[in-house]
């Protein structure tokens, strides 16, 4: 078995699950890479990366490039002597680097590949209502999300799960998958597939506030997708309209309900506990919700401080 020292690059909180596992392991991590520190939030504060903060923790050299191509960076990741890299939700790596150690770099996607390539694969498989999703292990090349791959992994999806269930889900997933990989590795036995692109290909696009925002001329459960897709991060968003006030609203835990009726589309329908908006095809009865400038709240909360007219509508 050969000894493998590893590289891993990452970002987010999906990466750190991953590291972690890695890190537990028999296995030797001689650093870590992962994206400049940069402003966030409201007071647009820097933050530091989940991964960065996670190699701080347990000592782990660590390099923060804003240039992949940089001598100075190279010649640092070259002075760790990998001869494997492991990335997890990065950015893409220019040839020079993917190409350094001497057992390759290898990526985990939260997709069965080649469906979902793209920054938000976990998001898009609830979107469009995928039953399965699952991870792969695949040998980089110079394009993103194409190379031949080395193990799968499956999962179903059940109807009601949110995103962020779905995302720890497919982290302990893909956990297993690099630990496997890694051992398939170092044990020599390394046996790939080439990606078919055979039928149509679904992308997993990156998500911006135009594609967070509910069209409410789709059908009902479609809409529903869209807002567990997007359920807790980023969140889908409506505007809410009531009389001289409008509002953006962001909406989380949502169900809906199959029903004839001759509402308005987006009406907003209310008791005192419950809020429903009206859909092509029945209603979306909202659980929680969140208003500018407020916290995500519950809807009964939120109905106890605020009345809806007969004229409000979600647009």
């Amino acid at each position: 078995m050969e000894k493998l020292k590893i590289v891993f690059m990452g970002t987010p909180d999906f990466a750190v699950g991953i590291l972690n596992t890695i890190y537990h392991s028999p296995y030797e991590i001689v650093g870590v890479i992962t994206a400049p520190d940069k402003p966030a939030g409201r007071g647009q504060k820097v933050s530091m990366s989940a991964v960065k903060q996670y190699a701080l923790e347990h000592n782990l050299n660590l390099l923060q490039p804003t240039n992949l191509k940089s001598e100075d960076f190279l010649n640092e990741l070259k002075s760790w002597e990998a001869n494997l890299q492991v990335v997890v939700a990065f950015r893409m790596l220019p040839e020079v680097v993917w190409k350094m150690p001497q057992y390759g770099t290898f990526n985990l996607h939260a997709s069965l590949l080649p469906q979902y390539r793209g920054a938000a694969p976990i998001n898009w498989a609830i979107i469009n209502g995928e039953t399965k999703t699952g991870v792969t292990t695949f040998f980089i090349d110079d394009k993103i999300d194409t190379g031949a791959m080395i193990l799968h992994k499956e999962m179903p999806i059940a109807n009601d799960e949110t995103v962020g269930v779905l995302h720890d889900k497919l982290m302990h997933l893909g956990s297993q998958a690099v630990i496997e990989t890694l051992d398939i590795i170092a044990n020599g036995t390394v046996q790939t597939t080439i990606q078919e692109e055979k039928g149509a290909l679904k992308t997993a696009y990156k998500l911006n506030k135009e594609n967070c925002k509910i069209d409410w001329q789709k059908k009902g459960n479609e809409i529903y997708n869209l807002i567990r897709g997007l359920n807790p991060h980023p969140a889908a968003w409506t505007y809410i309209k009531d009389e001289e006030n409008e509002w953006n609203v962001k909406l989380y835990d949502i169900q809906f309900i199959p029903e004839s009726h001759k509402e308005v589309i987006g009406k907003i329908v209310t008791s005192k506990k419950e809020m429903k908006i009206a859909t092509l095809d029945g209603y979306l009865q909202i659980n929680s919700l969140q208003f500018p400038g407020k916290r995500k709240m519950e809807t009964r909360e939120l109905l106890n401080g605020i009345a809806f007219s007969e004229n409000a509508i979600a647009f």
